[in-house]
């Protein structure tokens, strides 16, 4: 009996190491440091006024949306730089990140801007989830 295709094409996918699968497709993935910062909508600590802040997801994969209640959203690359540090790209710039903080309920980044660090505090999002009213 000779294999079909389809046989042949199921044990070499069995068999194939993830990196040569990625490789074959020219992508590459971001590392997970952990499931809590990857596949988690995280929002951002709500304002002066009580409304909810921005939202962002990291996939594993190495995208990133950014969203908020206010604003469209936006899809970026991002990776790890370092054992607690990552970048994405927004717009033309590079934004380079320290993980001051990472558990399932909280996420604390401080971000390189320049000669600044800025601190942006996440929790994990509640699902179901809606944006408020806009106020007038």
């Amino acid at each position: 009996m000779r294999p079909t295709i389809l046989t042949v094409l199921a044990f070499s996918a069995l068999f194939a190491s993830p990196a040569t699968a990625q490789e074959a497709e020219g992508m590459t993935s971001a590392p997970m440091i952990g499931a809590s910062l990857t596949e988690k909508f995280w929002i951002q600590s709500q304002d002066d006024a009580g409304l909810p802040g921005s939202m962002v997801l990291f996939l594993s994969e190495g995208t990133m949306l950014q969203d908020s209640c206010w604003e469209t959203y936006r899809l970026s690359n991002w990776q790890m730089t370092g054992e607690d540090s990552l970048s994405w790209q927004e717009d033309t710039m590079t934004i380079e990140a320290d993980i001051v903080e990472l558990n399932e309920a909280e996420l604390v980044l401080a971000l390189h801007l320049g000669e600044d660090i800025v601190e942006e505090r996440y929790t994990a999002a509640p699902v179901p989830f809606v944006c408020p009213d806009m106020p007038r």
